[in-house]
């Protein structure tokens, strides 16, 4: 465990029931936008939605299934850009355009053979609350709704866009070992492939 990272948590250095569920997680399931994204959506003149996504989370899914913990994406919206990015990340588990997250959950979990008690889910948003109350570990950024807050034993110290993926891979892999054991295997050249 990396207990100097997680101080910045001191709630979760203290509740060892959710500390024992950080480090029993085999799945962490993402929403996009408002999460992974600004939330903003921008158009181009041709009318497709251009997104932002910031590069530290890649690092992040990218890692987390590197350790055993499966990453994956559930979203309402579809659109070129995200489909770019998931290949580009090699996210196996994408749901688009899916506006019953709950089901896309439950599917995911009977495919994967795991138990809810073991996912995390980050959502930001009313339509997350579908998930947020069956997983084992439920996370939203800084800026998410507040009823979305109110759900959530860990509101992330970042906003959406800003990095909230890598602060739930490091929350995630701190309550395991040291980041640095963990961040050993991003600096092999082999891990960009």
């Amino acid at each position: 465990m990396d207990s100097v990272f997680l101080s910045s948590y001191p709630a979760l250095l203290n509740d060892k029931s959710l500390m024992s569920k950080l480090q029993s997680l085999k799945l962490v399931v993402f929403d996009v936008d408002g999460v992974l994204t600004d939330g903003r959506l921008l158009y181009s003149e041709q009318g497709e939605a251009i997104k932002c996504f910031n590069v530290k989370d890649g690092v992040a899914m990218k890692l987390l299934p590197k350790w055993g913990i499966q990453v994956a994406v559930i979203t309402a919206k579809d659109s070129a850009p995200l489909r770019r990015r998931m290949k580009d990340l090699n996210v196996e588990h994408f749901y688009p355009g899916c506006h019953n997250k709950a089901e896309a959950f439950d599917d995911l979990i009977a495919r994967l053979n795991i138990k809810p008690s073991e996912a995390a889910y980050v959502g930001d948003d009313v339509i997350d609350l579908q998930v947020m109350p069956n997983v084992g570990v439920a996370l939203c950024p800084a800026d998410a709704h507040i009823l979305l807050q109110r759900h959530c034993p860990i509101v992330l110290h970042k906003s959406a866009g800003e990095g909230v993926a890598r602060e739930v891979a490091d929350i995630v892999l701190a309550s395991r070992m040291s980041l640095e054991r963990a961040y050993e295997l991003a600096q092999k050249p082999e891990f960009e492939k």
